[in-house]
C-alpha cells in the first residue's frame, strides 16, 4: 500500500497542474476576447456577429470531431441537456454581453459579467445541493469585492439609461450561471465535449441567423476595418472553437465553486486588454481589484485536499 502513496501524490499533482492550465488558458483566451468583440462590433451587428461566431464554431468542431473518428450523435438521453445549457451558455451569455458592449464600456461589460460565481453558487445549492465551504465562500466575497471596485460608483451616475448596458450583462451573467449548472447537474456525459460544444453552436446558430436576416443589413465584408478582421479572426479561434470547449471540460473537472471562482480571471485579463489595445487608463481601483480578485482564486484553488 506504501508503495502506492507516490503515484497517487503525483497523479493529484498533475491533475492541479492540469487544472490550473485550463483555468489559465480560459482566462488568456476570453480575457483577450472582450476588445475583440468590440472591434467587431464596429462593423458587424451583434446578431449577425453571433450568427457568424456560433456557425463557424460549429463547423469547425464538428470537423475536428468527424477527422478524429468521434462519434457525433448524442445519445437521447443528453440532447435535452445539450439543448438547455447550450441556450444559457452559449446564446444568453454571448447575445446579452454583445448588446451590453453597445451601451457601456467593454471594461465595465466584462466586470459585471463576471458577477456569475455568485449567481453559479446560489443556485448550485438549490439545484445540485453541493456544500460551499467557507474557503469558497471567503474567495467569492473577495472576488467580488474586486468587481465592486472595478464597477466604482460610475454606473450608478448615469441615471436609469445608464443601467441599460449593466442590465444587458448582468442577464448574460444569470444565463452563463444557470447554464454552468445545468451542465453539472446531467452529471457524466457521454458525448465527447468537443461533439457537444459543436451541437450547442449549431443549436444557437440558427435564432441568430434568422435576427439577423430579419432585424439587421450588416455593411459589406469588403467594406470592415482591418480592426474589425482581426477582433472576428481573435474571437472565432480563441473565444469560440477554443475557450467554450475548455469550459465545459474544466466544469466537469471541479465543483461548481471552484470552476465559477476561477472565472474571475478573465475580467482581470480583460481589463488589462482594454487598458493596451483601447488605450483605457490605468487606475488604482483596477490595481487594488487585481490583488482581490487573484487572491480570491488562490484561496480556492489552494484549498488541501483530505488525506486519505
Amino acid at each position: 500500500m506504501a508503495s502506492q502513496a507516490p503515484s497517487s501524490a503525483s497523479t493529484l499533482r498533475r491533475h492541479d497542474v492540469v487544472t490550473l492550465l485550463l483555468i489559465g488558458a480560459i482566462g488568456l483566451f476570453w480575457g483577450g476576447n472582450w476588445p475583440a468583440v468590440r472591434f467587431s462590433l464596429m462593423d458587424i451587428p451583434p446578431f449577425s456577429l453571433r450568427a457568424i461566431g456560433f456557425s463557424v464554431g460549429a463547423l469547425v468542431l464538428l470537423s475536428w470531431a468527424w477527422l478524429r473518428q468521434w462519434p457525433l450523435t448524442i445519445p437521447r438521453g443528453e440532447r435535452g441537456w445539450l439543448a438547455a445549457s447550450g441556450v444559457f451558455t452559449i446564446l444568453g451569455f454571448n447575445l446579452g454581453t454583445a448588446f451590453g458592449q453597445l451601451h457601456m464600456p467593454t471594461s465595465q461589460a466584462a466586470i459585471v459579467a463576471f458577477t456569475m460565481p455568485c449567481w453559479a453558487l446560489l443556485l448550485a445549492i438549490g439545484l445540485l445541493g453541493e456544500r460551499v465551504t467557507s474557503r469558497q465562500w471567503l474567495g467569492l466575497g473577495l472576488g467580488q469585492a474586486g468587481l465592486l471596485v472595478l464597477l466604482g460608483p460610475s454606473a450608478w451616475q448615469a441615471g436609469f439609461a445608464g443601467l441599460t448596458g449593466p442590465l444587458f450583462v448582468l442577464g448574460a451573467a444569470l444565463s452563463w450561471a444557470l447554464g454552468t449548472v445545468l451542465i453539472k447537474r446531467r452529471g457524466s456525459w457521454q458525448a465527447h465535449p468537443v461533439v457537444i460544444t459543436g451541437w450547442q453552436f449549431g443549436l444557437c446558430a440558427l435564432p441568430m441567423a434568422l435576427l439577423a436576416v430579419l432585424f439587421e443589413s450588416p455593411s459589406a465584408p469588403g467594406a470592415w476595418r482591418s480592426s474589425t478582421w482581426f477582433g472576428l479572426g481573435y474571437h472565432l479561434v480563441f473565444a469560440i472553437c477554443l475557450a467554450q470547449m475548455l469550459w465545459f471540460r474544466n466544469v466537469n473537472r471541479l465543483t461548481i465553486g471552484q470552476s465559477t471562482i476561477s472565472t474571475l480571471i478573465i475580467p482581470v485579463v480583460g481589463v488589462a486588454s482594454a487598458v493596451v489595445v483601447l488605450d483605457e487608463p490605468i487606475t488604482w481601483r483596477l490595481l487594488v481589484a487585481l490583488v482581490l480578485i487573484v487572491s480570491s482564486v488562490a484561496i480556492v484553488m489552494t484549498q488541501r485536499k483530505p488525506s486519505a
